[in-house]
């Protein structure tokens, strides 16, 4: 019995096509296993704790860092809409804790050609990078990175300046830092010790100031560039400094704040007249103390704001403190933790404390007499979030290579300014949060 040759065919026909369904439903399958994982193991890259990268022989980041051209940067994995809407006036940006942060900074020690030689950890021979590698998170919200462009935008036919002692210099280079990622600076002036300087940003007409007044009053100083004194300090505590008064309707922002230097041996003056002092052994006046003087300080600076009729927004940056252990600056001190501190881990010293109490006493006192003033008087306390980083600081990497020739030697430590890039990049995370979207 012969087969119909046409039914064969068709058979085979009909066995080929399941032949290729069954194929094509395996491929789909085979990819879409594939694909989810792929979706799997990128989301796992994404939210994991990132490592903070501890070491690298080179001097600069083992890796490229772009500045997006966006206005609306978004921050690390959350959408610039819900962290403004997480941004509320009930948050406090503050009050938080230091989280890993695998970004890194937006600039390094050689796209930035504003760092001082004792900030430059890296090119110093700073080792151990990972005090680059955290963010501040504030407790009730999310703040986004600080986005140059759109600051600059915001900011143009503007004027700013930070006003004060060398924690201000520090400051304004960070931000210098982050602006020239997007716009090199011009710097059209200096004084003859380079402590106060303007820059301008032509294309954005921005122009950028800093003014070197450590007391923010009138204070008769007698000492070299090596901080060699043959004489105590005067300070008038009834006038203020008019290197930064005189210049005050000149700018649209300022940024002031101070305290350290009240630290120093002085002799205080009223109307002219001697009426105290501080740490003066053997010269027969009235001690005072440092915080009778950084009290009036304080006073006679809030008071010039709020009698001024020029419209302005100024920042009020609390004290800073140091991380010396084991001495002081001048006696050994050091300070060679390389992780932040959680809350709870370290207590305040009592003069930082006590200057942050006359701080916010006196800032609360002006703040009382309402909106109805000219000058928006705004509150940066930054004091308890710098103090939960130790491993900011340049330390022994203030200077170049300090241990090339002697790897156990004693050399002297910076535990008070900052390294750049560090943990004072983030004060600008905050004052761009605070003009975008008013945070407290």
């Amino acid at each position: 019995m012969r087969s119909d040759p046409t039914k064969i065919s068709l058979q085979k026909h009909n066995h080929v096509c399941v032949k290729f369904s069954v194929s094509f439903l395996l491929v789909g399958l085979s990819f879409r296993l594939l694909l989810w994982d792929s979706f799997s193991f990128s989301s796992l890259i994404e939210t994991s704790t990132p490592i903070a990268k501890e070491k690298t022989e080179s001097s600069v980041f083992p890796f490229p860092i772009e500045v997006s051209d966006s206005v609306d940067v978004p921050g690390n994995n959350q959408s610039q809409t819900s962290q403004n809407d997480l941004a509320t006036e009930k948050c406090d940006i503050f009050v938080g804790e230091w989280v890993p942060d695998q970004s890194g900074p937006i600039y390094t020690n050689e796209s930035c050609h504003e760092i001082q030689h004792h900030q430059n950890c890296m090119k110093n021979g700073r080792f151990d990078l990972g005090y680059l590698y955290w963010r501040w998170r504030p407790r009730d919200c999310e703040i986004p990175k600080f986005n140059p462009k759109k600051f600059l935008l915001l900011m143009r036919n503007k004027s700013w300046a930070f006003i004060g002692d060398s924690i201000s210099r520090n400051h304004v280079q960070s931000l210098l830092c982050m602006l020239s990622q997007v716009e090199p600076a011009v710097e059209i002036y200096h004084d003859k010790e380079y402590r106060s300087k303007i820059w301008r940003f032509p294309s954005h007409n921005f122009t950028l100031s800093v003014i070197w007044a450590p007391f923010l009053i009138e204070a008769a100083m007698f000492e070299d560039k090596t901080g060699m004194t043959s004489s105590d300090i005067h300070l008038h505590l009834d006038k203020l400094d008019n290197k930064w008064t005189n210049q005050f309707n000149n700018f649209d922002h300022v940024v002031i704040g101070g305290g350290k230097w009240f630290l120093k041996t002085a002799i205080y003056l009223e109307n002219n007249t001697v009426t105290g002092c501080h740490y003066c052994p053997g010269k027969n006046l009235t001690e005072l103390g440092l915080e009778y003087a950084y009290r009036k300080a304080l006073q006679q600076v809030f008071n010039f704001f709020t009698n001024s009729n020029h419209t302005a927004t100024v920042f009020f940056r609390t004290t800073t403190p140091d991380h010396f252990e084991n001495g002081e600056w001048f006696s050994g001190g050091y300070c060679n933790r390389t992780v932040p501190f959680k809350k709870g881990e370290i207590d305040m010293i009592d003069v930082d404390s006590t200057m942050r109490g006359i701080e916010l006493e006196e800032f609360q006192k002006v703040s009382s007499l309402g909106s109805d003033k000219s000058v928006n008087l705004k509150l940066m306390d930054t004091t308890l979030l710098s103090l939960l980083r130790p491993d900011g600081h340049p330390g022994p990497y203030m200077q170049f290579q300090p241990f090339a020739k002697d790897k156990k030697g004693k050399v002297q430590n910076d535990c008070l300014h900052w390294c750049l890039p560090g943990p004072i990049d983030s004060w600008n995370d905050m004052v761009m949060e605070m003009i975008v979207n008013g945070s407290q």
